[in-house]
């Protein structure tokens, strides 16, 4: 690491180890999924929810985590999220039955729910120095992308060479060995006052149980198993969000200040990282089922061929987005690497049946490597850098969960115009297999565009001050009685 980080390596390590571990188990357990029902008996609905509980807590839980975060402090919430993840894991790999399993890896998922807020908002504090800034977040964003993107190689590694339980176990020793070095490396919190007033409970309640529900038909929704039941809970979910917004209205000390919104970088930064998630996420899930499906890979081999995207991804991000940062900001940053994504996006959208590996599938998926790690930045850190320290965390909860929202929402959508496509077509299966895959990269490639819209609006109302980081000063959306709280 670069010597900006002279005496923070350490941390920077931890954390973005962390960043890491809760990314791969987004997409390792995929791979795995053939050998779990074998064992356990599941049915394809069954294993759908081992991926399903996971996305659904993930996603729920984080803008309340946010707040707590900001409230109860950064190192507590970090070492709370970090243990309930590695209790999760270690059911999860010793499950026997399905239920357990599914129930394990929901508490994973609000384990990572809690750990996210409070690492990029942990990051975000201890490397304030513009330098030290910039490489921070180029390594936060190269161990989400390669998250994202090596979850499915590492898993078919780990199942190939010893069982599915040990893609859960192999967590349990990071987790203990980072609860371990949190207590010396993570700066201490505050003491905690007055907390029960400040929490905002009635929000909490609401807004978690909105997102919950509202994440969990999304989910559903991808998966193609919308039915009465998920109609109804969806209109539970729409009446717990009006409850929300009335309560934050009236709040005092809100969960969610909704003056944030009246920031456009806040406000970019949202739809942007709703825009990533929508975009991203299904491009990893259609690949695979490309190559599966399409050109009859193993799971194995069709992880290995996504290994150049995380390999781009790394390089990309160690180097390449810290100088693009200190040059021109974040706001540059996402727009140039929305334009990569789509680019390579619209590339992936010409794979033919028969495509060659090297000359049909690589160069877009490079040209999409090398977007992936700045889109990640650029829609992060404007918002975070918007606010007040104090409230970093409940901020790093909002672009989190807009990037869960939009990805559930990606794949939804995407795959109904698929699936549309391919009935529709005439020609051979795998034709209409491959006609509907290229419609999703298409469709993923005109969403990466809409994004690079937002980065232009974003720069276009970028203030002149602090080139560094290409961020206003955090007085700008603190009102005065927030100040009494931090």
């Amino acid at each position: 690491m670069s010597s900006v980080l002279q005496g923070k390596r350490g941390v920077l390590l931890l954390l973005t180890s962390v960043e890491l571990v809760v990314f791969l188990d987004v997409s390792i357990v995929n791979v795995a999924l053939p050998a779990i029902g074998a064992a356990l008996g599941l049915t394809v609905v069954g294993l759908a929810w081992v991926g399903t509980a996971y996305q659904v807590t993930f996603g729920g839980f984080q803008l309340g985590a946010g707040r707590a975060t900001d409230i109860l402090g950064r190192r507590r919430l970090f070492r709370v999220g970090l243990a309930v993840f590695t209790v999760g894991s270690l059911l999860a790999g010793i499950a026997v039955w399905p239920w357990l399993l599914i129930a394990a890896r929901a508490l994973q998922g609000v384990g990572a729910a809690i750990l996210v807020p409070a690492e990029l908002s942990l990051i975000t504090v201890i490397f304030t120095e513009p330098a030290a800034h910039r490489r921070a977040f180029g390594w936060w964003s190269a161990m989400g992308a390669v998250g994202a993107a090596g979850g499915v190689v590492i898993g078919g590694v780990i199942v190939e060479l010893f069982s599915w339980h040990w893609i859960f176990l192999i967590n349990v020793p990071i987790g203990i060995a980072g609860l371990l070095l949190s207590g010396r490396l993570l700066p201490a919190d505050a003491p905690v006052t007055d907390s029960r007033s400040r929490l905002d409970l009635p929000g909490i309640a609401t807004g978690t149980g909105a997102l919950l529900l509202l994440v969990y038909v999304v989910t559903v929704a991808a998966e193609g198993d919308l039915d009465l039941l998920t109609g109804v809970l969806a209109a539970a979910g729409l009446v717990l969000a009006a409850a929300f917004v009335r309560i934050e209205l009236r709040s005092p000390d809100p969960l969610l200040p909704f003056r944030f919104f009246r920031n456009p970088d806040i406000t970019g930064s949202t739809v942007a990282s709703a825009i990533v998630g929508a975009a991203h996420v299904p491009a990893f899930v259609f690949l695979a089922l490309y190559f599966q499906e399409v050109r009859g890979y193993s799971a194995l081999e069709s992880g290995l061929a996504v290994l150049p995207v995380a390999a781009v991804n790394l390089v990309v991000s160690r180097t390449l987005v810290p100088a693009a940062l200190a040059k021109w900001g974040p706001r540059v940053v996402l727009t140039g690497g929305m334009a990569l994504l789509s680019l390579g996006l619209f590339l992936l959208a010409g794979l033919p049946v028969d495509g060659s590996f090297l000359t049909d599938y690589l160069p877009g998926a490079l040209i999409f490597a090398a977007g992936l790690p700045a889109v990640f930045v650029g829609a992060t850190v404007p918002a975070v850098k918007a606010v007040a320290e104090h409230e970093t965390g409940v901020m790093s909860g909002v672009v989190n969960t807009a990037q869960r929202i939009g990805a559930g929402l990606g794949v939804a959508v995407l795959a109904a115009l698929a699936a549309d496509r391919t009935e529709a077509s005439d020609g051979p299966r795998l034709a209409a297999l491959n006609e509907g895959y290229q419609l999703t990269f298409l469709g993923a490639g005109a969403l990466a565009a809409l994004g690079v819209l937002v980065g232009l609006w974003l720069v276009r109302r970028a203030p002149r001050e602090d080139p560094a980081t290409g961020t206003p000063p955090p007085a700008k959306t603190a009102d005065p009685e927030d100040a009494a709280h931090a």
